[in-house]
């Protein structure tokens, strides 16, 4: 097994994804976006886990009230409607979102945000740490959504994120770019350190592909998380990981805890 020096010493840079990653989506905001896609087709169209799967394969929704606006134009193409005749306030799409996300407090029903399951133990950032790696996050959730887990279910404290509130959105790279850039002022590191980006879907492995465009000196490593949905069976297990590898996936893990010190040591030592 790798060792690695406990004293710290920054050796590589981890960046992460939140959802399907820290924590599983599923039966939240896979659920708010298939009741909002419902709604906003009268009731036509509720997509199942397999619908939204297949539209995030394509590595470029990483907002969900975007995703969720195009799959309720897909439904109308389908149908013989041209999506430029599809009229809906946008604005209202992602209040019915946020509802069926957060819930209504005055009416005491609860979001299916509290059905989320987290993916990973507090301890394990403290790991990291100690073993001289830098860690962030770049995700498509909104701040208020991906602080409520970061700091108040893990108990962080004020984790370096770039969230969909604060510039363009995965696979853009700019969101991981800045994490990387903040994380190095911030620890005073002067060197080009290895950028491991850890994400469940293919937007990730888009975003750390575009990131080698940009900064090309740089060793970007990308490693594709399986969300809890897909290990059901064999079957989804083998597509869903065969989609991440054919974007680039250098790495294919069951859950983000076997990405510990050894598994980064191991991977930027084979650069």
């Amino acid at each position: 097994m790798t060792t690695i020096n406990s004293t710290f010493s920054p050796l590589a840079i981890v960046v992460f994804d939140i959802d399907g990653v820290i924590r599983d989506v599923t039966g939240s905001h896979f659920r708010a976006m298939s009741d909002t896609v419902k709604y906003f087709t009268e009731g036509s169209f509720y997509p199942t886990q397999e619908d939204i799967d297949h539209l995030l394969f394509e590595g470029i929704w990483n907002n969900d009230y975007e995703a969720s606006r195009e799959l309720v134009y897909r439904y109308y193409e389908s149908q013989g409607k041209p999506r430029d005749k599809v009229v809906f306030d946008f604005q209202l799409l992602g209040n019915f979102f946020e509802h069926s996300y957060w819930g209504d407090e005055s009416s005491n029903k609860l979001g299916y945000i509290h059905d989320e399951q987290l993916l990973v133990k507090p301890s394990y950032f403290d790991h990291l740490t100690q073993a001289g790696i830098l860690w962030g996050f770049c995700s498509g959730a909104t701040r208020l959504s991906a602080e409520y887990v970061l700091e108040k279910r893990l108990g962080l404290t004020s984790p370096l994120l770039f969230a969909v509130e604060d510039g363009p959105g995965k696979p853009e790279p700019i969101g991981l770019l800045t994490v990387v850039k903040q994380l190095e002022i911030s620890h005073k590191i002067e060197r080009s350190l290895p950028v491991i980006f850890a994400g469940d879907t293919v937007t990730e492995q888009e975003t750390i592909n575009r990131a080698k465009k940009i900064d090309p000196k740089r060793n970007w490593i990308g490693v594709g998380v399986l969300p809890p949905h897909v290990q059901k069976s064999q079957e989804k297990t083998q597509a869903y990981q065969s989609h991440l590898i054919q974007a680039g996936a250098r790495e294919i893990i069951l859950s983000i805890e076997y990405l510990n010190p050894e598994k980064i040591a191991s991977l930027i030592q084979n650069l």
